[in-house]
């Protein structure tokens, strides 16, 4: 999803409601998470004392396997996310966006953005015993004797 961010840049005061959908599709390519629903993005671009800020929030859900039991399930995100755009950096730092061509690409930002938000290790409940390292039954659901 491509901004157009010119009226912005160039009137104090200027703002934009953002409101768009990252498709599943687009989302298939990347690996580890499995998306079972679109991205929502919601928020507003603004141009504050001559400073373009991007304020978003985004909503999704992922198909995931707990990393103790195996078992899927779905789990609900919701993240908000603030940068400052600008249309050209003397450094290479990631402290703002750079707007290309006075655009930017909303999609590859909200999804670069959640994905670093997304936890790196899934359990299904914060108390998930896992799974027996001897018989490999589940612990949540029942004991064993393989460990006494």
């Amino acid at each position: 999803m491509i901004i157009n961010l010119k009226h912005i840049f160039n009137i104090v005061g200027e703002s934009m409601n953002i409101d768009g959908t990252v498709s599943i599709d687009e989302l298939s390519a990347i690996r580890g998470c499995n998306f079972s629903s679109p991205v929502l993005i919601k928020g507003k671009c603004y141009n504050r004392a001559g400073v373009v800020y991007l304020d978003f929030s985004v909503d999704f859900s992922l198909h995931i396997a707990c990393d103790r039991c195996l078992k899927e399930f779905e789990r609900d995100y919701h993240f908000d996310f603030e940068h400052i755009v600008v249309q050209s950096s003397d450094s290479s730092s990631d402290e703002y966006i750079i707007a290309d061509g006075e655009s930017i690409d909303l999609t590859d930002i909200a999804v670069s953005d959640l994905l670093l938000q997304i936890p790196s290790k899934f359990l299904c409940k914060e108390e998930c015993k896992g799974l027996c390292m001897v018989c490999g039954c589940d612990l949540n659901e029942s004991d064993c004797d393989c460990l006494k």
